[in-house]
């Protein structure tokens, strides 16, 4: 869930660190259904066959599937300003993919709070640096500086 804070103690969160979230099991499915929707096909992602014969022995999911679950990952780790009425993805400032995620990986997300700065009354940029940990991996999935909006009353 996320932790509602309030606006004169952002200061406080600034180098949060927010506790891992729960494990997320990456399904062919799920991959498959990331490639229809993007029309990103490549065999390494859905001929478990092919893939096989590969230095990965199986499908891998792609990287912006993985990049792509930090907005389900995020609503557990979230920082949510009191009075709150919009948040908006602003984008990156670093993004890299570090390991491949196989297909049955449990991927799990930590975060940090970087920066938390009021642009304006009421408009909060933040700066977050994520990780995706593969479970029983040492490398991670990727690692990024994920930009975002809220905007509070």
């Amino acid at each position: 869930m996320p932790m509602v804070i309030e606006k004169s103690e952002i200061e406080k969160y600034i180098g949060y660190v927010a506790e891992p979230t729960a494990w997320f099991n990456v399904t062919q499915d799920q991959i498959n259904v990331f490639a229809d929707c993007t029309l990103d096909r490549q065999f390494i992602h859905v001929d478990p066959v092919a893939a096989a014969k590969t230095p990965f022995g199986t499908t891998i999911a792609h990287g912006f599937l993985t990049l792509s679950m930090l907005s389900y990952f995020s609503e557990r780790y979230s920082l949510v300003i009191n009075g709150m009425y919009m948040g908006v993805n602003k984008g990156f400032d670093k993004v890299r993919f570090l390991a491949p995620v196989k297909v049955g990986s449990n991927i799990r997300c930590h975060a940090t709070v970087l920066e938390i700065i009021e642009k304006r009354p009421g408009q909060f940029d933040f700066k977050i640096e994520v990780t995706v940990e593969i479970e029983g991996e040492e490398k991670p999935a990727l690692i990024a500086e994920w930009l975002s909006v809220q905007m509070a009353r």
